[in-house]
């Protein structure tokens, strides 16, 4: 019997400066598809280099188009909604902890 392996990488990020900046380069993404995700508001771009918040929502993007096959606009509202559901519990634990 073969046994296989999965390897999994993931690319962290340090999210504690809000003001950081992260290369694109470093990212793995395509510079066209960066500009139009800059065109349609999901990041902000100045130089090649992106927020280190707008780099996770990036990695988040390119995950749900290689792994769900989900188009580009699709993608970005699938995001935000996410972000929504997170913003959406952290309230609720916060409440919880009253």
């Amino acid at each position: 019997m073969k046994k296989y392996y999965l390897q999994i990488y993931r690319h962290t990020l340090n999210t504690g400066e809000e003001e950081a900046w992260v290369d694109l380069n470093s990212l793995s993404i395509h510079p066209e598809l960066a500009l139009r995700l800059a065109e349609y508001g999901v990041v902000e771009i100045k130089q090649g280099r992106v927020r280190l918040s707008h780099a996770a929502r990036l990695i988040k993007l390119q995950r749900l188009r290689s792994n769900l096959s989900v188009n580009l606009s699709g993608a970005a509202i699938i995001l935000d909604l996410l972000e929504r559901i997170e913003a959406l519990q952290e309230e609720v634990d916060r409440l919880k902890r009253r």
